[in-house]
């Protein structure tokens, strides 16, 4: 009877090691088998997410913005040359932005152009604002190069200059909770107790960011896809509008700034 109560107290340790350090209770090491990030200093993990956000070919990023009262909705693929996606705070505001080198495309509904874009002063001067809005109505509109809004909506699609602003934390750094991001397994690192944002950096494989609250309660994003290609193209010529200098893009408080927040503050949209 001891042997078997024996063999049946070997077996028991054996069954929880993945659990206990030991049948005496001791907690696993939470960075076990992992990348080893967890037990860097906070600048450190800060640092080694945000190079491997730099190198990594392509991102995905989806999540919340919030610009001056107005929450935004924001999703992305990005990569060196160029990206893709949405930005949207309602049905009248949403617009896609398509960058392909120095080639950017925005496309959006017609209540987008009617509520502050002037297409072209030849269509309305004629008085025919609307109907010139409703030509744009989910076309790929090639943005000049010297609109006042082109740096601003190119922003949106430059990988690392989103990046570089929104895995920028403020405050002294603290090393948080470990955790897990849509299944995997993450250490945070915070700024100023929370304040000056979070970061959430993978603890499995490369240590990617997966997930970056905004300081001030600024929005959260998530970010995956991390090195995953995806395509990219001009648009072809019977999707696209081409009005060259003519064209004036809402901006200012049309959209957030790509970079508000890189200072630990908002930004005004557009600076």
């Amino acid at each position: 009877m001891r042997t078997r109560n024996a063999a049946l107290v070997g077996a028991l340790c054996v069954g929880l090691s993945a659990v206990l350090t030991a049948c005496g209770g001791g907690a696993e090491d939470p960075d076990a088998g992992t990348n080893g990030v967890g037990k860097l200093e906070p600048a450190a993990i800060q640092d080694k997410a945000r190079a491997a956000a730099r190198g990594a070919e392509a991102v995905h990023l989806s999540g919340n913005v919030v610009s001056q009262g107005r929450t935004y909705r924001i999703d992305m693929r990005l990569k060196k040359n160029g990206g893709t996606g949405r930005v949207s705070s309602s049905a009248a505001s949403s617009f896609e932005l398509l960058r392909v080198g120095d080639d950017l495309y925005l496309k959006a509904p017609a209540g987008f152009w009617a509520k502050g874009a002037t297409p072209a002063p030849s269509a309305t001067a004629k008085g025919d604002a609307s109907s010139a809005a409703g030509k744009l109505d989910d076309k790929y509109v090639k943005v000049p190069g010297d609109d006042p809004a082109y740096q601003q909506f190119r922003g949106f699609t430059d990988k690392d200059v989103l990046l570089d602003g929104l895995l920028a934390l403020h405050g002294t750094l603290a090393r948080g909770d470990h955790g897990t991001v849509g299944g995997v397994r993450t250490i945070r690192v915070t700024g100023a107790k929370g304040g000056g944002g979070t970061m959430d950096v993978s603890l499995t494989g490369t240590p990617y960011p997966v997930r970056v609250q905004r300081a001030g309660g600024a929005g959260q994003l998530e970010l995956d896809g991390w090195g995953k290609d995806f395509a990219l193209a001009v648009p072809d010529k019977n999707q696209t509008v081409d009005y060259g200098k003519q064209l004036r893009i809402p901006s200012g408080g049309a959209l957030p700034s790509s970079k508000e927040g890189s200072s630990g503050e908002g930004a005004n949209p557009g600076g």
